[in-house]
């Protein structure tokens, strides 16, 4: 028969078993605490660290910039933002109408104010160059007409060419775009300035030789539609025959080669000045001799009688440059513009609508620009934007009811 009294545990051994346990559940329960004290601790660390990030991500883009249309707009519908756009039905130009278009930076930030504005044309301005990529200027073609916008693509190169330019290659692109049926396309830019064409090298019979001429035959046979439009001159009395030639010169030196028989419209540029488009003097920057290039009106009848009357004009940039609503100075380089306000910027692009609109001859007015932000002493964008620093667009109703008369 089994010694039972081998098994008892003595009353001193239970005692410092109990204590023991007690001193294991106390170190135990200790542990579980501080491991509880960390987690949460890291916890509301990171959920701090998300809600900091969270705060960066939410930065308002130009996107977000808020609209305020002047109360005197009177809207179409299709300018809501409830309302989806309907792409163009067709190609080009609409007969011999005036119609009015807003260049952008690249994309289209602000598709209700080009609207509100009585837009339907949008510019992107898209520099070739030998190794660019033509899909590129697919996206942008689709992006217009997706917001219900016809298209130009201004084309000109790279600035200050070094070289002899490569007609074959930039043709041979023309191709590829044109074949994306964009609306309008502006072969080359300001092509009398050594900024734009090598200097020692302008010359208006070669464009329109090796350039304009066999341009115009590839647009036309890839997408007949498509509005082919000469380059648009930089409006200048200066000509050294190196650096720049006068835009009157040039365009002469069209006339002469032929380039009427070779597009659609010329291209022309007014965004320089200081007075209403129909003044033919008193720019501040006149020395007293009224140089038309200081003038809206009188650039235009320049290029149209130097044309012989052959082709109508579409104004590639028309825009009024003014200081209002920026903290800092107008850079110098454009002191010129220092007194323009944002309510004559107003007036007068509604007023060059108008005078277009009663010349007849002006088919397409592009405005320069509508929501360009840089402000820089190179070229200040933003301040011949429409779209005002303070979200505002006080030529949006000025412009709609112009191109609405």
């Amino acid at each position: 028969m089994p010694n039972r009294n081998k098994s008892r545990l003595s009353p001193d051994t239970v005692r410092k078993l109990a204590i023991g346990w007690m001193v294991f559940v106390a170190l135990a329960g200790a542990a579980v605490f501080f491991i509880l004290l960390i987690t949460l601790n890291n916890r509301s660390q990171r959920l701090a660290a998300e809600a900091e990030l969270t705060a960066v991500a939410v930065v308002p883009t130009l996107t977000s910039v808020p609209i305020e249309i002047e109360p005197s707009a009177t809207l179409d519908p299709a300018a809501g933002p409830t309302v989806t756009p309907t792409p163009p039905t067709t190609i080009g130009l609409d007969g011999d109408k005036l119609e009015l278009g807003g260049q952008v930076p690249g994309f289209i930030a602000n598709p209700d104010v080009m609207r509100s504005a009585g837009m339907t044309w949008v510019k992107f301005q898209f520099p070739w160059s030998p190794d660019a990529d033509p899909a590129q200027a697919r996206q942008l073609i689709e992006t217009g007409h997706s917001h219900g916008f016809k298209v130009l693509l201004s084309m000109p190169g790279q600035p200050y060419p070094q070289e002899t330019i490569d007609y074959a290659s930039y043709l041979e692109y023309l191709e590829q775009v044109a074949a994306f049926q964009p609306d309008a396309i502006e072969i080359w830019n300001e092509m009398n300035l050594d900024r734009e064409w090598p200097a020692g090298q302008i010359d208006p019979v070669a464009y329109v030789e090796n350039m304009l001429a066999p341009g115009y035959e590839i647009i036309k046979r890839v997408s007949p539609q498509t509005t082919v439009i000469i380059g648009a001159l930089a409006p200048t009395g200066f000509d050294n025959g190196t650096n720049a030639w006068s835009d009157q010169r040039y365009v002469a030196g069209l006339a002469a080669a032929g380039a009427a028989n070779y597009a659609d419209c010329i291209g022309v540029h007014h965004n320089s000045g200081t007075t209403a488009p129909s003044a033919r003097t008193g720019h501040v920057s006149d020395p007293g001799d009224a140089h038309y290039s200081w003038y809206y009106l009188p650039t235009v009848e320049v290029y149209y009688e130097g044309m012989n009357r052959q082709l109508p004009i579409c104004v590639t940039e028309f825009g009024y440059l003014t200081p209002d609503g920026f903290d800092t100075p107008i850079p110098q380089n454009f002191a010129w513009g220092n007194n323009n306000t944002i309510e004559e910027q107003a007036a007068w692009l509604a007023e060059g609508v108008n005078i277009s609109q009663d010349l007849g001859y002006v088919h397409l007015m592009i405005i320069w620009n509508v929501d360009f932000t840089n402000w820089d002493e190179n070229d200040p964008f933003a301040g011949y934007a429409i779209l005002r620093p303070d979200g505002t667009c006080p030529a949006c109703s000025t412009l709609r009811q112009a191109i609405s008369d």
